[in-house]
């Protein structure tokens, strides 16, 4: 009976945001992994949206937090109450009566005791059983990629807190590189950067802000200027100034760098057959960092193989792991998962 009333939830876990896909109504939640915190109860006041508004900007009794850092969790109880409440909110029955089927997709780096904290805080959150899968092999198969033919793909998936490299090919990662580069870390990057060269403090929300409108990773037709607003240093007081895409683009310059090196490191070590498969198909492009202008031009120019960026990038780790649960035994016996807990 219980059968009948059976939820598959496909989960994109990631470092900023955190998408949930519900089997036969699609992607039914796209939030920030941020959780906001009662500091002398411990106990969860806002998950999502609402907390991340509040970062930055939360009086002393509260504190706004991102539970994920480098696409692993870094702080188990808080993953575990927002899993637990996305869970809840796309249930369509009480968690008691019926618990979920999940697969989540996590960095290919990720470690024995990562995959295991993962598997135990979805498993607390009130699901009944829990499948792990690399970012890029939930990308491919989102972007419906034949992953378990003998043909080589390159995949790379930037998020927001790790930038994963992959090259596939019989249902596995042939070749990978994994570095702790994302989204994230370019934002801290831009904030150091203000506060180095122009003696000004900005926020996180502000330096995301600046990457997302004038952020670049390789010289653009038309250099572009903006705003920012901060807390002068030197006289700790609000100010304003302009700055330039190339001053920007100098920020991200080292984080640009790792990502290109990770690429080059997964080229280096692919076999031939798959090397000239890959000449062919060139490398496809996923994840929100992705989007970030001329990162796909500087691959491009870096390696000298056609780059393109999918059009629904963000989501393509989301939707790769709702498709395995449509039809997860075969890609269980693909050995497509890299982690289950039944």
């Amino acid at each position: 009976m219980l059968g009948l009333f059976s939820c598959n939830i496909g989960i994109d876990l990631g470092t900023a945001n955190t998408l949930v896909h519900v089997q036969g109504r699609g992607i039914v939640i796209n939030e920030p992994t941020v959780v906001a915190v009662d500091r002398k109860s411990e106990k969860v006041t806002y998950i999502g949206a609402e907390a991340k508004k509040m970062l930055g900007r939360t009086p002393d009794e509260i504190i706004a937090v991102r539970p994920m850092k480098d696409g692993v969790i870094a702080d188990y109880h808080l993953v575990e109450a927002l899993l637990q409440y996305f869970i809840s909110r796309v249930q369509r029955y009480p968690l008691f009566l019926v618990k979920p089927r999940v697969v989540i997709g996590v960095p290919s780096g990720i470690t024995e005791v990562e995959k295991r904290a993962v598997l135990d805080a979805t498993r607390a959150a009130g699901a009944r059983e829990v499948h792990l899968v690399a970012e890029p092999m939930a990308t491919a198969i989102g972007m419906q990629i034949p992953v378990t033919e003998p043909s080589g793909h390159m995949v790379i998936d930037c998020g927001g807190g790790t930038s994963e490299v992959a090259i596939i090919s019989l249902g596995g990662l042939v070749c990978k590189a994994s570095v702790r580069v994302g989204g994230d870390k370019m934002d801290n990057a831009i904030v150091s950067y203000l506060r180095r060269t122009h003696g000004l403090l900005i926020g996180e929300s502000m330096a995301e802000d600046v990457k997302k409108k004038i952020g670049s990773a390789y010289p653009l037709e038309k250099e572009l200027e903006m705003e920012v607003k901060g807390r002068d240093l030197a006289a700790g007081i609000p100010r304003t100034i302009v700055i330039k895409s190339e001053e920007i683009r100098d920020a991200l310059s080292e984080s640009i760098f790792q990502i290109v090196e990770a690429v080059k490191k997964a080229l280096e070590g692919t076999p031939p057959e798959l090397s000239a498969d890959i000449l062919d198909k060139g490398i496809i492009m996923a994840g929100g960092t992705s989007q970030l202008r001329g990162l796909d031009a500087k691959l491009r120019h870096e390696t000298g193989l056609p780059v393109s960026v999918i059009d629904d990038a963000p989501l393509c780790v989301c939707k790769g792991a709702a498709r395995i649960l449509e039809d997860l035994d075969y890609y269980r016996n693909c050995k497509v998962l890299m982690a289950s807990s039944v």
